[in-house]
């Protein structure tokens, strides 16, 4: 069973973003690590219920997208497909988290799917 555990917020102007949810939420960001116009969004204490998440540079016309833990990147893949969604991203590492890809829904919805590096 896949359990959304970050989500990613996009913009056209990102760094406008930050700082609204900045001011408004009191989110912590940082930036760097990742790819050019991504900055990391804490949105509370590690203890506190909840997900952190992500703004970045807008990458498909939604607004939001969800990013779903699996056991098995290419089980999941192979799902999505059989249950008649899509895979729109070829699979990406990021060095320490792990394995991605952005998928699509049968009603055009993006998420993606992620699977922690192997210990």
């Amino acid at each position: 069973m896949g359990r959304v555990v970050h989500f990613e917020i996009l913009g056209d102007d990102p760094a406008r973003l930050v700082e609204f949810y900045r001011a408004a939420l009191g989110w912590e960001f940082q930036t760097g690590e990742f790819a050019e116009d991504y900055w990391l969004a804490s949105t509370g204490p590690k203890n506190a219920d909840g997900i952190d998440g992500a703004v970045m540079r807008r990458q498909f016309a939604q607004p939001v997208i969800n990013t779903v833990l699996v056991d098995s990147l290419d089980a999941a893949l192979d799902s999505v497909r059989a249950a008649g969604g899509k895979v729109v991203s070829d699979p990406q590492e990021i060095p320490d988290v792990g394995t991605y890809a952005y998928c699509e829904d049968p009603e055009g919805n993006i998420f993606s799917v992620i699977q922690e590096p192997e210990a």
